[in-house]
């Protein structure tokens, strides 16, 4: 089971260690992207957002990266945002905290980043505030479903454009086993949003660290 829409109880419970949501009044959503760069997915992924002139955020598993550093360059090239999504994909729920901070130091190796996303949004309070001077922990407003093999590509669509708001950061994955659906809804999304005046935009460090620059110095 998973929530589209994540309930608002979650970002009162997590405080300001974590961002949902982007700063509202600007018409503008965050388009994401977990697991890649996957050579069978993500440039076609790359070929949508730049057929639209738009640009996303990307939480890079880092065995992918050091698997294909030339999509990783294509994704850099192309001007967006990228996140760690830790080296192993690594399910924080299950992993100790000094292994799962140990798997991010070994992304390190292979790229810098601010942003940080824990693979099936599961880490413990202790990883997350041990990632906090360094890291913004980004999860999501609006989970597309892509991964669930048993919706369509139509549900997949309905997932994101009945939930997406202002504001939201909205999760698609850059995956084979999400491809059939992502390549259906995401063109179809990004054409509804657009036509209603919304703009798409990569999240920045520096924005975040600007309207919400207490995150870290309150905890």
């Amino acid at each position: 089971m998973y929530f589209i829409k994540s309930p608002y109880i979650l970002s009162k419970l997590t405080g300001k260690t974590v961002i949902w949501e982007m700063q509202k009044g600007k018409n503008r959503i965050f388009l994401t992207f977990d697991d890649g760069p996957i050579p069978e997915i993500t440039p076609d992924v790359l070929k949508i957002l730049s057929d639209y002139n738009i640009k996303a955020t990307f939480f890079c598993v880092g065995d992918n990266i050091r698997k294909h550093p030339d999509i990783l360059q294509q994704i850099i090239e192309n001007g967006h945002s990228i996140g760690c999504h830790t080296f192993h994909h690594l399910n924080g729920w299950k992993t100790t905290k000094v292994e799962y901070i140990e798997n991010v130091k070994k992304f390190e190796g292979y790229l810098q980043t601010n942003l940080f996303r824990p693979p099936y949004g599961k880490a413990s309070p202790a990883q997350i505030n041990l990632l906090k001077e360094k890291y913004f922990t980004i999860l999501w407003s609006v989970l597309s479903g892509d991964f669930d093999t048993k919706i369509t590509g139509e549900q997949c669509l309905q997932n994101v454009i009945q939930n997406t708001v202002d504001g939201s950061i909205v999760v698609f994955h850059d995956s084979i086993k999400a491809k059939e659906r992502l390549m259906y809804a995401l063109p179809r999304f990004i054409e509804h949003f657009l036509k209603l005046g919304y703009n798409f935009e990569a999240i920045k460090y520096e924005e975040l660290m600007l309207y919400n620059s207490s995150l870290k110095s309150d905890l």
